[in-house]
């Protein structure tokens, strides 16, 4: 099977686990990516099960406002089922990088809001430890520099991601060479920087289940 293939098995396999728990008032939150987007393609055949969803871009708001489903702002909403998105990678523990597309920050407030998080990925994105994909920080812009120095103190290599502004108006410096260990601790550590706005380790919210994309199936992984 092709990557993309992969993906939209896994995508559908997201959308079979909700269907059954969709109410008509349903709010559903929306991740952000390649694979969130196959999603959303597969979810907009059965827009008139669900209310609405919430999303963690202005990507993903577009693409989810073209196929004709409504979409909230966080504020406006009391409670979200379920929150479904991709990831960078994942350990055994579904403690998860994001932030490839940028959008980490609304999508770990997303996440931290849902009931269920449900991460979509392909096989590839499973890992023994964290840390072979560099992780994204997103950080206020005249902090810059000196969250680039605080993460070298750490470890890390930052390097900035150029041209890229995130719907928050901040930037982004992805770090390379960390030797992640104990997640939630380094998740904790990098956002106690000043001028971090968050990092792309979703570690003290981590995933609650994990549908991968296999050459033999969708493999389903919980904590």
């Amino acid at each position: 099977m092709t990557q993309d293939q992969l993906k939209q098995a896994v995508a559908q396999a997201a959308l079979d686990h909700i269907l059954p728990k969709l109410e008509s008032r349903s709010v559903i939150g929306v991740g952000t990516g390649s694979t969130a987007n196959f999603f959303i393609d597969a979810l907009a055949r059965h827009k008139m099960d669900f209310d609405g969803a919430v999303a963690s871009s202005e990507a993903t708001a577009e693409r989810l406002k073209k196929h004709g489903i409504p979409v909230y702002e966080l504020n406006g909403v009391n409670e979200l089922e379920f929150y479904v998105d991709g990831a960078d990678e994942s350990n055994a523990r579904l403690e998860l990088i994001k932030g490839g597309g940028a959008a980490l920050t609304r999508e770990k407030i997303v996440a931290a809001v849902a009931r269920t998080f449900i991460c979509i990925a392909d096989q590839s994105k499973l890992v023994e430890r964290l840390g072979a994909f560099p992780l994204p920080v997103e950080v206020i812009p005249m902090a810059r520099s000196h969250v680039a120095r605080e993460l070298v103190k750490l470890g890390g290599d930052p390097v900035y991601r150029e041209g890229v502004k995130t719907d928050n108006g901040n930037v982004i410096l992805d770090v390379h060479n960390l030797m992640i260990g104990h997640a939630p601790e380094l998740e904790a550590q990098i956002n106690n920087i000043v001028g971090v706005v968050t990092n792309g380790l979703f570690a003290a919210r981590p995933a609650d289940l994990l549908l991968l994309g296999t050459s033999e199936g969708v493999k389903t992984l919980t904590r």
